[in-house]
């Protein structure tokens, strides 16, 4: 199976080049499933429960998220009533929505759970004080897992890509916008990646408008981000799951919009 990872939606530009692109993105890859971090979908800072349905009914199979999720209010009954968008699973348990859910493609199923890092961006839980429970709640006879650690700290990726090699078949690395270099498959069989990047407007500042950041730093004066449109690319990973849900291969996807 062939599972297409998206990396975090950034604001309209991102939106649009995701729903105009990802049918045929699809067929060229010969993407089974599409997971997509959309928590950046609503103008740089959450996502709406509108933008949410038209990113599953434009092709994306599960939406995760990050530390932005509760931004956009009206997204939080959307998470309660839908099992195709999640939010971080080490988030209070009485948090509306769900950490992780089991979809099918091609006839089998899998899983996908978010996680959010701790350092710098303060989950209330530990995801490494979850994830062991989160797993064990997954049918055991679910083998494709994907796991999309949202974090700010490489460290932090890094050490959760290792601590569950073997357990599941892929960890990606989500929040910095900044697609990294270092994909591989680890030595247990789990594919990982520090950042799969961003899609949305790379003439910016991770985003956003480059001359109103550039402005805040000059001057350390409060700004209003304003999301950039230019140079938009879809980035992301493509990972192809084996026999017992280990990973066979991953590969970076950056492709101008």
């Amino acid at each position: 199976m062939k599972i297409l990872f998206i990396a975090d939606i950034f604001g309209k530009p991102g939106r649009n080049a995701v729903l105009s692109k990802l049918p045929s993105l699809r067929e060229e890859l010969g993407a089974d499933f599409v997971v997509a971090n959309g928590e950046n979908a609503a103008s740089g800072a959450g996502i709406t429960t509108n933008i949410a349905e038209k990113m599953l009914a434009g092709g994306v199979d599960v939406i995760t998220s990050g530390n932005h999720i509760w931004r956009q209010k009206d997204i939080i009954p959307f998470l309660d009533k839908s099992d195709r968008i999640i939010r971080p699973a080490n988030y209070l348990p009485a948090n509306p929505g769900r950490g992780w859910t089991v979809a099918a493609a091609q006839g089998e199923r899998l899983a996908v759970v978010n996680l959010s890092g701790n350092l710098y961006i303060g989950a209330p839980r530990g995801a490494f004080q979850v994830i062991d429970h989160t797993l064990a709640k997954i049918p055991k006879d679910i083998k494709i897992i994907l796991v999309d650690m949202h974090a700010e700290a490489t460290s932090e990726k890094v050490a959760l890509g290792h601590y569950l090699d073997g357990r599941v078949t892929a960890v990606v690395g989500t929040h910095t916008h900044v697609q990294t270099a270092d994909e591989k498959i680890l030595p247990g069989g789990t594919a990982y990646i520090t950042d799969a990047g961003m899609t949305g407007p790379h003439n910016s500042v991770i985003g956003v408008d480059k001359e109103i950041i550039i402005r805040h730093f000059l001057t350390q004066m409060p700004v209003r981000f304003e999301v950039a449109d230019d140079d938009v690319w879809i980035e992301g990973a493509l990972i192809e799951a084996g026999a017992g849900g280990k990973a066979k291969t991953i590969s970076r996807l950056q492709t101008s919009a």
